[in-house]
């Protein structure tokens, strides 16, 4: 499969407002990219930005040098060149695919990758995949005056006393350990579309169908709780991964994350609501059944959203996937370090560029035990592999796992796809400050 993508500046419209951003083909998300587990993907990036940038295939396991990290796997791709990435696609799922080049993934600058599994055990009727964001780009700022002023307000903290700190009203969830996020996003938007603009999925279902719902949270800032009004949701795959299937009414998505979920859908127009967790704001969009008339007033409401929610520790990894890690893998402690009074986000102390690279052993098993020392969450992001979470029997696999303030999550995997390997946090403006380092070893398993 051959595809070509142009990223460059464009114009979208967002609540009536056209913004000036940047994106692939003038597309937000930017066009789908499917293939078939197993093909050989040859996609060529267009380079007509003002700056650099480069493509990660976000949670794919495939050749070190296509990961599309500059200075780690790839030279820039600079203004007016090209690059061709070339790999052959080694699981199915929902992934998807945006830059690793400074605060550009805030802009318009991704899309989603569907790999469909050729011995699907998933049957649907219809098929809609809903990518969330948050969005600030052009409506007066820019994603580098957004950082800017988060490290000033993060500076103002610090010469606060511990009372006037204590008392500033800061966005705040249970969920996610207290503080839910720095930035400033006046739109939410579910495949480009805020919340007083909502798009219909399309083409209709059928009331009865069965619809499979492929979300990705392509978001710098924001976690999403996500629910659909009327209906209870089956989980069934998390981070391109299946899992024993899990009815739940809602579900918590970090920056990063990729959700599949299925459900029956009765006759009607119902929300899919995206709520920002801690933010009070909220993205939505309409499943409406083809027996149902537009036109049909939809709240963007939904009591599922305090029903029961999805835990990391209900799922279990399908049959299918199930890792067999030994019950004595090699331990290596990671800490997050930093805080935003003095916007210093790293590891293990250390700031992206004075990191100490982990060193591994190809053909070995490890377990990153990797504890949260900040008082803010954070949504980790290893690429080049996909881990099982924690060592027990069917523990479930993901690439991104949010770990909340005080806790320690255990990442359980094989070291056998060698190279130099991001792991960081995919908060865009913790990543930008620092918190990202490499794990690297060489493949003479």
């Amino acid at each position: 499969m051959t595809e070509r993508y142009t990223a460059a500046p464009m114009t979208w419209s967002v609540a009536g407002d056209e913004l000036m951003t940047w994106g692939y083909d003038a597309q937000l998300p930017g066009r789908l990219l499917r293939a078939t587990a197993g093909d050989l993907v040859e996609v060529t990036i267009d380079n007509q930005l003002p700056e650099a940038t480069s493509i990660h295939w976000h949670g794919l396991a495939i050749a070190n040098a296509m990961d599309g990290v500059p200075g780690v796997t790839q030279a820039d791709i600079e203004p007016g060149a090209q690059f061709t990435y070339r790999f052959v696609v080694p699981d199915p799922g929902t992934y998807w695919f945006h830059p690793h080049h400074g605060l550009q993934l805030e802009r318009g600058l991704y899309a989603p990758l569907i790999i469909d599994d050729p011995d699907e055990h998933v049957v649907a009727e219809a098929d809609y995949v809903l990518v969330l964001d948050d969005w600030l780009d052009g409506t007066g700022t820019t994603p580098e005056e957004e950082y800017a002023r988060i490290r000033t307000a993060g500076m103002e903290m610090g010469d606060m006393s511990d009372m006037d700190h204590n008392s500033m009203e800061m966005a705040s969830s249970p969920l996610l350990g207290g503080d839910s996020g720095d930035a400033r996003h006046p739109f939410h938007l579910i495949n480009g579309r805020p919340l007083d603009d909502p798009a219909t999925l399309d083409p209709l279902p059928r009331a009865g169908d069965r619809v499979r719902l492929r979300f990705i949270n392509a978001s710098a800032d924001t976690a999403y709780r996500v629910a659909v009004g009327g209906h209870r949701l089956t989980i069934t795959h998390t981070d391109g991964f299946p899992v024993e299937p899990i009815d739940v009414d809602a579900f918590l998505i970090g920056m990063g994350e990729r959700y599949d979920v299925t459900l029956v859908v009765e006759s009607g127009a119902w929300p899919i609501v995206a709520l920002a967790e801690g933010k009070d704001q909220r993205a939505g969009t309409i499943l409406r059944t083809s027996d149902t008339k537009p036109g049909r007033n939809v709240l963007f409401e939904a009591t599922e959203l305090d029903g029961v929610w999805l835990r990391y520790a209900d799922l279990i990894a399908h049959e299918r996937v199930r890792l067999e890690p030994p019950v004595d893998p090699i331990s290596i402690d990671v800490a997050l370090t930093g805080g935003m009074m003095k916007t210093d986000w790293g590891i293990d102390g250390r700031s992206y560029g004075e990191h100490l690279p982990i060193e591994l052993e190809a053909g070995r098993w490890y377990s990153l035990n990797i504890a949260n020392d900040t008082s803010m969450w954070h949504p980790i992001h290893l690429h080049g592999h996909t881990a099982q979470l924690g060592r027990a029997a069917g523990g479930v696999r993901k690439d991104t796992v949010n770990i909340l303030p005080g806790v320690t999550t255990e990442l359980v995997f094989r070291a056998d796809n060698p190279g130099q390997w991001m792991l960081h946090c995919h908060n865009a403006y913790h990543l930008e400050a620092g918190m990202a380092t490499v794990l690297r070893y060489g493949g003479d398993a």
